[in-house]
């Protein structure tokens, strides 16, 4: 299968439990390259959020809170650096802040912007990758998509974890029509 498709393969899985919940900017209302690997989602499975990166992460631990497992979308791994405060001063360290009781389960997705058929700019297209993996120590694993074989699996894994951590997975922009 292509990068593509297994995108959406594994959105329709995450998708087939009810507890699952998509947010973010153009999931609902085309507008970036995350949009159409949600197509296939309904839209009551999706909040809509503008353009307000912190308050959308904060949102999605409050979800992993209450049981819900959020998949929460970045279009770009640039805009990721606006949810910081959130991403690594809360999900990241709920468990260790709680004693082990509070172990929030957040799926986030994140891509590098890709370079062709258009260039998006420095804003755009960067890869964090290095750095997140150096902020993200206690309770998010970072994993980057390469290759299409290594999607769903990926997706999966950040599914069933049973220990309790998130996971940041990114994704590359350039691969979503080469590869």
């Amino acid at each position: 299968m292509k990068y593509k498709d297994e995108l959406i393969r594994s959105m329709e899985y995450l998708a087939a439990d009810p507890k699952t919940i998509f947010l973010g900017q153009s999931v609902s209302y085309s507008g970036n390259a995350i949009y159409n690997t949600l197509s296939t989602i309904s839209n009551d499975r999706k909040i809509e959020t503008p353009v307000f990166e912190d308050i959308q992460m904060g949102m999605s631990l409050g979800l992993a809170f209450e049981g819900f497992v959020p998949v929460t979308c970045y279009p770009r791994f640039d805009f990721l650096i606006c949810a910081i405060n959130q991403m690594i001063n809360h999900v990241d360290k709920a468990d260790i802040m709680s004693r082990g009781q509070m172990k929030p389960r957040v799926i986030i997705r994140t891509s590098i912007g890709s370079t062709t058929p258009l260039n998006g700019g420095v804003q755009h297209t960067q890869d964090y990758t290095a750095a997140f993996r150096d902020l993200c120590r206690d309770h998010i694993e970072v994993v980057m998509l390469n290759e299409p074989e290594e999607i769903f699996p990926a997706f999966e894994k950040a599914f069933l974890r049973e220990d309790g951590k998130s996971t940041l997975l990114i994704e590359n922009g350039d691969h979503y029509n080469d590869k």
